[in-house]
């Protein structure tokens, strides 16, 4: 089956291209300059994948992350002119999973789109039989991909949803900074630790009662982060 992918920008003549670029490549794909119409059509098409534009009329780009991040873990990438680190920062902490500048070639585009696909699809062995994590009151159903804290169910992004499950795969165990951003983002993200620190800090306000004081999601100082062993 093809995979669907939304794109969202204002300017037609982009729009075109990046249409025609991933038609070519097989993909399934629709558009739209319109923010609140990118939410409903994710809503209601539920794609696998949203290219959003950050700078755009009415609704932004981060924006119309934040409201689909209240209710879908679809992969966003950020397609956007702004280069700035600080943009960057605010284009993950609205629910991104990753970030193209402009412009950028068809043979960068396709290579993120398919990075970031291949990150979130799953097949593994182990994900025939996937197992429920429990952690006092937090619940990480990894076949759903449902996660509830106290009974109410937390929606994450999908790199929130990947880093989560990760983390709870080696429950009682530290993970270092660096084994997280390899499984989670991919080896050339190993030593970019801003976008980890932006993603745990996301996902423990998210999960964690008081993200000041963790019980769920704990830093061991020079070493790493770990979920610990449930004594619940």
């Amino acid at each position: 089956m093809k995979k669907k992918i939304l794109i969202v920008d204002d300017d037609p003549t982009n729009l075109s291209m990046i249409e025609a670029h991933l038609r070519r490549y097989g993909y399934d794909v629709k558009t739209t300059v319109n923010g609140s119409r990118a939410i409903d059509l994710t809503y209601k098409w539920n794609p696998d994948l949203i290219l959003l534009d950050i700078i755009m009329p009415g609704l932004d780009g981060l924006t119309v992350a934040k409201r689909i991040r209240e209710f879908s873990s679809i992969p966003i990438i950020f397609l956007t002119a702004k280069r700035d680190e600080i943009d960057k920062l605010k284009g993950f902490e609205a629910g991104a999973d990753d970030y193209i500048v402009k412009p950028f070639s068809s043979a960068v585009l396709f290579a993120r789109v398919r990075a970031v696909l291949r990150r979130f699809e799953t097949g593994d062995l182990e994900d025939y039989y996937p197992p429920v994590y429990r952690h006092g009151d937090l619940i990480i159903d990894v076949e759903s991909y449902r996660v509830t804290v106290s009974g109410e169910d937390v929606y994450l992004s999908a790199t929130e949803h990947k880093l989560l499950k990760k983390l709870a795969e080696s429950m009682g165990k530290i993970v270092t900074k660096e084994e997280l951003l390899s499984s989670v983002w991919g080896p050339n993200f190993r030593y970019d630790k801003t976008i980890l620190w932006v993603a745990l800090s996301r996902l423990k306000q998210k999960i964690e009662k008081d993200p000041t004081n963790p019980v769920h999601i704990l830093t061991i100082r020079g070493h790493g982060y770990t979920i610990p062993e449930d004594s619940s």
